[in-house]
């Protein structure tokens, strides 16, 4: 088993180097959590261009599913790149994408139909497009610390941090926030236990007052909040909001972008609620790293015509032979693992929140993790961002979400053994805290 390790003073000298050269060339909208620049990766470690080795518990945002190099994954990438890369799947169906949909509706039992897009933000465009289209009502309502996209249109639904919409107004129109129910930090001064119906009682304060629900075409939610902090909401919450969509006509999106895949140990997190939505939004880990995306819609809601929507790269087919790897490896165990390490991660970290008290929060499902810092009353980014970079110059690679919480979001082919590797760095990390 290979262990993490740092050789040399971070950032190294190549890594140095390569950030120098990147400043002359890059757009400086990028974003630089810490000084890594990799080199190479297997399983869940990756080795910098310096030869040092880190283990890996951010997956390049819960993107690798399968790690790095899954010998099964190159062998369908490889496979079809002799085959083709690229005959454009808008205008001329083709394996292996058109079986990867047959596929992913079978996982909703049929009764859905499929758009391939590129990326979670294209998967939002077309979903927000659909919602307009078929419902013809001018409304779709989102959560506050909600990211769906920097896109124009995702960037409307967007609302995690204010500098992601700042410089960019105006966005488009007819987009209402309603605060996201956090048990950690409600809103509106409520209780843990009653902020859910709390929330639903603004909405339907709202639709009595400012906002027609005949007039909401769509509600986007993010069965955990991502970019947010890895916020669950409390229990029955999801359950009230779609009985609530139900009553009013309104549709249900799940942005499972983040988790969706087997994140959560279910395909779908939306499954734990025993839910389905109207639309799903899936991503990130869908293909383990190649760029894929897919939104599924109910075949009722089929209604637009040829040429409403499209793409050029969008369900390409070395993307989409990767997704059939991913997808074979997910039902050959990788959800399973994924509860399972995920509850043995769980249990580490909660109890070392017993015997650190900065470490206000620790929740999450499968292996989707959120370690929220400070209080209810106080957010503590400054040794949340702290951790973060100690755990880096300790060979471990995590990243921030919403205020004051640190993300663990590692591959799913993750060993308990690799786990309490670590929650050993992790302990390490909060001791110097």
């Amino acid at each position: 088993m290979r262990q993490p390790l740092v050789r040399t003073p971070l950032p190294g000298p190549r890594a140095q180097a390569a950030l120098a050269r990147e400043k002359g060339v890059l757009s400086p909208s990028y974003i630089r959590p810490y000084p890594l620049v990799p080199a190479r990766g297997e399983g869940v470690f990756l080795e910098d261009v310096d030869g040092n080795v880190f283990l890996d518990f951010m997956a390049g945002i819960a993107v690798n599913t399968t790690g790095y190099a899954h010998p099964k994954v190159v062998e369908a990438v490889e496979a079809q790149a002799r085959r083709f890369a690229h005959v454009c799947f808008s205008d001329f169906t083709h394996e292996p994408t058109l079986s990867l949909a047959e596929r992913l509706v079978g996982r909703l039992g049929g009764r859905y139909r499929v758009f391939f897009g590129n990326s979670g933000t294209e998967g939002i465009e077309a979903a927000l497009k659909l919602v307009r289209y078929h419902t013809r009502r001018p409304y779709v309502l989102a959560f506050t610390g909600s990211f769906h996209g920097r896109s124009l249109g995702s960037l409307s639904l967007t609302s995690s941090q204010a500098k992601y919409r700042k410089g960019f107004a105006p966005l488009l129109p007819g987009v209402v926030h309603i605060p996201f129910p956090n048990p950690f930090r409600p809103p509106f001064g409520a209780g843990k236990e009653e902020v859910g119906e709390r929330v639903l009682a603004h909405l339907e304060h709202l639709f009595r007052t400012t906002l027609p629900p005949e007039e909401v075409g769509g509600i986007f939610l993010e069965p955990i909040q991502g970019e947010g902090g890895y916020i669950l909401p409390p229990p029955g919450f999801l359950e009230g909001l779609w009985q609530l969509a139900r009553r009013h006509g309104i549709l249900l999106v799940a942005d499972e972008v983040q988790t969706g895949a087997g994140r959560t140990g279910r395909f779908f997190a939306l499954e734990h609620e025993g839910l389905e939505a109207d639309i799903y939004v899936l991503a990130k880990g869908l293909a383990s790293g190649y760029p894929l995306s897919a939104v599924l819609f109910r075949e009722e809601i089929a209604s637009w015509p040829s040429g409403a929507h499209g793409t050029t790269f969008g369900g390409q087919a070395v993307s989409a032979a990767a997704a059939h790897a991913t997808l074979d490896l997910l039902e050959g165990g990788l959800m399973e693992n994924a509860a399972r390490v995920g509850a043995f991660l769980l249990e580490g970290l909660k109890e070392m929140q017993a015997r650190f008290p900065f470490l206000g929060d620790v929740r999450g499902r499968g292996l989707m993790i959120g370690v929220d810092f400070g209080s209810p009353e106080e957010e503590r980014p400054d040794l949340r961002d702290k951790a973060v970079e100690l755990a880096f110059q300790k060979g471990l690679l995590t990243l921030p979400a919403g205020p004051s919480a640190l993300r663990i979001a590692p591959p799913l082919i993750l060993t308990k053994e690799e786990a309490g590797m670590g929650l050993s760095i992790l302990e390490e990390v909060f001791k110097s805290l």
